[in-house]
């Protein structure tokens, strides 16, 4: 089971951030959504922006917060004109699967990598310093397709001016971009929230905070001195979410309002901390609500497993063990990798003592996670109440080879049937993906439509429409999407990568594995070394699979995924089964 932070994500869902837009559009809807964001119009270059921390060029290290603050507040007023632009936490996840530590200093090229990996049109960068009284910022445009770098843009001010020296900025950005823009500055400016300086401060430090106190201390100033301001909320909201304190948790997310880019993950967040302290028939409620929302909403129709495992879990909790299955299921078939939706149906055949069922879920959990004891545990325990006693010794014998005397944790359920909830697998992480987009307005792009300066019959936008369709479950449709990108451009390595996926989602590992090994010939790729890597252990080819995996930290030595399978890998028995 995997831990980390509260919404983390993905690379194979591929447009939660789409799904996240059409939900929070359709409840602002509801809710009525201020007349400012219906007047927007219509922006040429509205393609998806990856802002990066503006770099300190010089100033004091005090002021270090300000590099931070700049790209909050572009995202923030891009988003408010109406652009579709990164959050901060995708960046950061991708920095984290490429490698890069959180305050690594990129290069052009490396920013444009990552733009390329998270299907980004437009990098916003840029650079200030300060003599102590006074700010300069400089900004700069850097489009992904077909790469140009747009010239820089420069505003200087007082340090106390810095809220509307930006905004000045950020339409001069804009301005310099689409010079037919249709807002005039005040027009642009009417668009922002204002903010004070201070709570842009406060906030800022307290998402850089290196311990909780610190960054509650700042994040509770920031939401003191701007208390109508939803992202200190929601930040809260996380901290205490991750200290398991869902009281305060559910507190804080609930001052996210519908209308706040942010409202899903709030409401999510809030469904787990329902689960957690054990009110199930809230929680479904919750979960319900969220995936009824985003199948309405949503063009392409997508479900997301984290829901479905979660509302499945909450209906379980209440008795209502056939309602549990379909929801379940579908999370087991949406995500080929994670263990925990086989384990969770496992244990429901457990509870209906229909011990075959479960040792089947059970085998295919530990398929999925080979190096997690409890899969193994209740595998055995499964096999041992079907009646299967040799399978059961073998899978022990096996089990005592690769995790030691002691590796198997001990199962005392006869006594106890209802503790079978304790082990229970409640996802945490509302997995996201390489396009989770803050919007600001209440209606989706199509997903016909090209971005700015890119052609209809592009492998950019056959890959974006195949994305949207594997998001949805539709592989067939997918791979028809990523065949004709690769009909455009046979080199492309993220067609092959996709299509990759979708072969490993048909149990092809040898088409997934030629389709891997292309897209690295084409583009070398931490991530695409890993999953290769994850491939292998399927294949029980550990050897192969370390080699891979080696690969992946030679690239991207901090890359967190990439040195947590090397460690499991040196510390397993070799079984054999290199090539």
């Amino acid at each position: 089971m995997k831990k980390g932070r509260l919404f983390f994500r993905k690379p194979y869902l591929v447009l939660l951030s789409v799904a996240l837009f059409f939900i929070s559009g359709a409840m602002a809807a509801q809710q009525s959504a201020a007349p400012a964001s219906r007047s927007i119009p219509s922006l040429t270059q509205s393609g998806v922006y990856l802002i990066f921390p503006f770099e300190n060029a010089g100033a004091s290290p005090r002021l270090d917060w300000i590099g931070e603050g700049l790209e909050e507040l572009t995202i923030q007023k891009l988003s408010a004109a109406g652009l579709q632009v990164y959050s901060r936490d995708s960046r950061l996840d991708e920095m984290d699967r490429d490698g890069f530590p959180a305050n690594a200093k990129l290069s052009r090229a490396t920013m444009l990598h990552i733009a390329q990996e998270m299907d980004a049109d437009f990098v916003v960068f840029g650079n200030f310093g300060s003599d102590g009284s006074k700010l300069t910022v400089n900004a700069r445009v850097l489009r992904v397709n077909p790469v140009a770098l747009l010239p820089a843009v420069r505003e200087i001010g007082p340090l106390e001016s810095l809220m509307d020296l930006h905004t000045r900025l950020a339409w001069r950005l804009l301005s310099s971009m689409d010079r037919a823009l249709p807002l005039s500055l005040a027009e642009f400016t009417k668009l922002q929230r204002p903010l004070q300086l201070g709570a842009l401060e406060h906030y800022t430090r307290g998402l850089l905070a290196n311990d909780d106190d610190a960054r509650i201390r700042d994040l509770k100033e920031a939401a003191r001195l701007e208390p109508d301001w939803p992202d200190p909320a929601f930040a809260l909201g996380e901290v205490y979410f991750n200290r398991n304190d869902c009281g305060s948790a559910l507190n804080w997310f609930a001052r996210v309002p519908p209308t706040h880019k942010r409202s899903v993950e709030a409401v999510f967040g809030s469904g787990v901390c329902l689960l957690r302290i054990n009110q199930p028939e809230k929680a479904e409620k919750v979960f319900s609500s969220l995936q009824d929302d985003l199948k309405r909403n949503m063009a392409t129709g997508a479900e997301l497993p984290e829901i479905l495992n979660n509302l499945g879990l909450a209906r379980a909790r209440q008795g209502k063990v056939d309602e549990a299955l379909t929801p379940l299921g579908r999370a087991r078939d949406l995500d080929p990798d994670e263990d925990d939706y086989p384990f969770n149906l496992g244990l429901l055949a457990l509870q209906s003592k229909n011990y075959a069922t479960a040792a089947t879920d059970f085998q295919d959990a530990m398929q999925r996670e080979p190096d997690n004891p409890e899969d193994r545990a209740f595998l055995i325990y499964s096999l041992e109440k079907a009646g299967n006693k040799e399978e059961a010794e073998e899978e022990r014998n096996t089990a005592l080879e690769a995790l030691g005397p002691n590796g198997l944790p001990a199962l005392k359920l006869d006594a106890k049937p209802d503790m079978l909830v304790k082990y229970e697998r409640i996802a945490g992480e509302l997995d996201t993906t390489t396009l989770r987009l803050e919007m600001a307005g209440s209606v989706a792009p199509s997903p016909n439509s090209s971005p700015p300066g890119v052609p209809a019959d592009t492998a950019v936008l056959y890959i974006r429409r195949g994305r949207q369709e594997l998001a949805a479950g539709r592989l067939d449709s997918a791979e028809s999407e990523f065949r004709a990108a690769l009909a455009s451009d046979p080199n492309n390595a993220f067609a092959h990568r996709e299509l990759a996926d979708i072969y490993r989602r048909r149990g092809n590992l040898d088409a997934a594995v030629k389709e891997l090994q292309t897209s690295l010939a084409e583009r070398d790729s931490a991530a695409v070394h890993v999953t290769l890597a994850r491939i292998y252990l399927e294949r029980k080819q550990p050897d192969l699979a370390r080699a891979e995996v080696e690969k992946a930290v030679k690239i991207a030595p901090n890359y967190s995924e990439a040195r947590q399978l090397l460690d499991h890998l040196q510390n397993s028995k070799p079984t054999g089964g290199a090539q």
